[in-house]
């Protein structure tokens, strides 16, 4: 047999081909979750968290960067955790440093970033490089306590909010992303008061599912699923509002 001169395990690293338009990709920097959240299967379909090497990363990275891509979107079922399992610490402010620094890449964004024990560093690191947008989507699932309780959630609402004030005060002008769940069953009008106090600019709504060995499965789900949905609508139709005031402050703007 002919040997190629490759080394085909290094130089193929990061060979993908893209489903997204050429100037954007989502980058998967870890696979599972450690994460017990009541509702959710993913730990039990995916496995515990796994993260992947910085130097794999930043291989698919630039790759990635060779074939046109500009914006990379970071993606895992749990971005903050990422590194604890193979470096013992969190690394996701190294990670983002490592990244920011390949040429060419005009934007690296967030995305589903757990709020509970949150990196603050991921900030400063936002703030400092030029090429990380000042975004964040921080899936937060709920407002009361006493849901975010049943949904083992790890944190308080007081935190919660603690946090949106640090975050918006270290990276001025953050867009702000979160989701929230109806149905499991929540307060339709306390989410909303939320929303109202603190005005994110994207939100995403989900309807509970209930998900046969999660914890919450041994709680009876009594809602019908015409009504998760109608809560749904009425929780978007509310924040449609809020982010069509926010995007009017936007005019005569340049970003």
């Amino acid at each position: 047999l002919k040997q190629f001169d490759a080394d085909y395990k290094t130089e193929l690293l990061g060979e993908r081909l893209l489903a997204t338009p050429k100037h954007y990709a989502y980058l998967k920097i870890s696979e599972g979750c450690n994460r017990t959240c009541a509702f959710c299967a993913i730990p039990l379909m995916r496995g515990g968290h796994l993260s992947k090497p910085i130097e794999e990363i930043v291989k698919e990275a630039e790759k990635l960067e060779q074939i046109g891509v500009k914006e990379i979107m970071l993606i895992a079922q749990e971005l903050t955790y990422y590194g604890l399992d193979i470096y013992k610490k969190r690394m996701l402010p190294e990670l983002l440093h490592r990244l920011a620094d390949i040429k060419g890449l005009e934007w690296i964004r967030l995305h589903y970033a757990y709020p509970s024990k949150f990196p603050l560093e991921i900030l400063d690191v936002m703030r400092e490089r030029e090429n990380i947008c000042s975004y964040l989507d921080m899936p937060l699932q709920h407002a009361t306590d006493r849901m975010l309780t049943a949904m083992k959630r790890q944190i308080t609402r007081a935190e919660m909010e603690d946090l949106i004030y640090t975050v918006r005060e270290k990276v001025p002008g953050l867009c702000l992303r979160t989701t929230l769940i109806t149905g499991f069953p929540g307060d339709v009008e306390e989410l909303k008061e939320f929303l109202a106090k603190h005005r994110f600019d994207r939100v995403g709504i989900f309807t509970y599912s209930h998900e046969e060995d999660t914890s919450a499965y041994k709680l009876e789900d009594t809602i019908p699923q015409e009504e998760k949905e109608r809560r749904a609508q009425e929780i978007m139709e509310f924040q449609q509002e809020i982010s069509y005031e926010l995007n009017q402050e936007k005019i005569g703007k340049t970003f």
